[in-house]
């Protein structure tokens, strides 16, 4: 099974490429990963946010395909300790769907179509960071968690 990162919208801070750069690097030592990015709306500052929203929506749903496990990561999500999240990641690549494809909304998050279509909803905290921080604290995360599986000394408990 291949992990999939799915975000909209480049990351626009350098040293927050960076990080995500090595994580996505190091996941694929261990892993089949993909890291997809969607291109932000065009002229969204001339949209609401609900239409932004649902073209962006839009978007995520034609990119996901029937044979995925969608897990959103939302602040509303079920939350997990670590190894928690390592044991139901562990039981998750065991399914019989191609990939596990997590999904980071833009700045104003994600529309109904996209939450109906999620597996689950995850959090990585029930507080808010910005969306471009989310991308690199959870594939530190992922990475952390295959390291868990693996048995090797990364994580400290």
């Amino acid at each position: 099974m291949k992990i999939t990162l799915l975000q909209v919208g480049k990351t626009k801070e350098k040293y927050i490429e960076e990080g995500i750069d090595n994580y996505s690097a190091r996941l694929k030592k261990y892993i089949g990963f993909e890291l997809i990015i969607l291109p932000d709306i065009k002229n969204a500052r001339n949209l609401p946010v609900h239409e932004q929203k649902i073209k962006e929506g839009s978007k995520i749903i034609k990119t996901v395909t029937s044979d995925d496990y969608v897990v959103i990561l939302d602040e509303k999500g079920k939350e997990f300790s670590t190894v928690e999240f390592a044991a139901w990641i562990e039981k998750k690549l065991m399914l019989p769907k191609k990939r596990i494809v997590f999904v980071i909304g833009g700045a104003w998050g994600l529309p109904e179509a996209v939450r109906t279509r999620a597996d689950i909803l995850i959090s990585l905290s029930r507080m808010t960071f910005p969306h471009q921080m989310v991308r690199l604290l959870f594939l530190e995360q992922l990475y952390r968690v295959l390291t868990i599986i693996r048995g090797e000394p990364y994580h400290h408990e």
